[in-house]
């Protein structure tokens, strides 16, 4: 209905700037071709009609039609979109915690100067006094941009845990490329504390909403954090926990389970 009534009035800029998570929640699979559609009616008056829309087994079909129109200023929405999305992520900055900003320090620091940032001296206690294993996760419209972290800690407090598991989320995973400087304003951040792991005995001593997985096979380990998009269940859980210490499916593992404070 929300995106029906955007192409009914040609509301390009609300189409543009819908929330990720929403998106994300409805399974949409439309929305990025609109997008790229009103790309195309830039700084454009744009005359639409909606034919017909039904939602035939929880799938939507939609059809119409949309006429360009005069030249209009007012109908130039990138730059107005990337204000409404910098607007959000800055009202969302005035709400991080300590944790988060340390980690957004880490990674502005290294991205933009090079340079590995030292603790700051009004550090609470809480993240000098103590040492644990991090992760610090990366997202840009709402899709991982990168993620490293610790099973057990390898620095002297968690605050330098996080300084370096953020340098090493936004330039060393491999699974992207490293993290530009035109992309920080738009980066959201994540911080997990990870507690000690507990070794269990079976699969039905998780839980995929509160503990994290360690799957171990020889020398082989991997994790997953509690608690992901897109991961329902504990079999899908222990699968990519496999996979990530390229452990066959067939292969039996030991499990430990971890629990995490989560900073976001």
């Amino acid at each position: 209905e929300k995106l029906e009534a955007c192409l009914k009035n040609s509301d390009f800029l609300s189409l543009i700037t819908f929330d990720d998570k929403l998106l994300e929640e409805a399974g949409e699979c439309g929305h990025r071709s609109f997008s790229i559609m009103a790309g195309l009616f830039e700084g454009h008056e744009v005359t639409s009609k909606v034919l017909s829309h039904e939602g035939t087994f929880g799938v939507g079909y939609l059809v119409a039609t949309f006429k360009p129109g005069k030249l209009k200023n007012d109908r130039l929405i990138l730059d107005k979109a990337k204000q409404v999305k910098r607007a959000e992520l800055e009202n969302k900055r005035t709400k991080e915690d300590e944790y988060i900003r340390l980690a957004r320090l880490a990674v502005e620091s290294y991205i933009k100067e090079g340079i590995i940032s030292s603790v700051p001296k009004n550090t609470s206690p809480e993240l000098l006094d103590l040492q644990a294993g991090t992760f610090v996760s990366l997202h840009l419209n709402g899709n991982l941009r990168g993620c490293i972290g610790t099973i057990s800690p390898t620095t002297k407090t968690v605050a330098e845990e996080i300084i370096q598991n953020g340098i090493s989320a936004c330039s060393q995973d491999p699974r992207f490329n490293r993290v530009t400087v035109r992309e920080l304003p738009f980066l959201e951040y994540s911080v997990d504390v990870l507690a000690e792991p507990l070794k269990i005995k079976d699969k039905t001593e998780l839980d995929v909403k509160r503990f994290g997985v360690i799957v171990k096979n020889g020398n082989r380990r991997g994790l997953l954090l509690p608690d992901l998009d897109g991961v329902n269940s504990v079999d899908e859980q222990i699968s990519i926990a496999k996979q990530k210490a390229n452990i066959r499916e067939d292969e039996e593992v030991e499990l430990e389970r971890f629990e995490v404070i989560r900073h976001v």
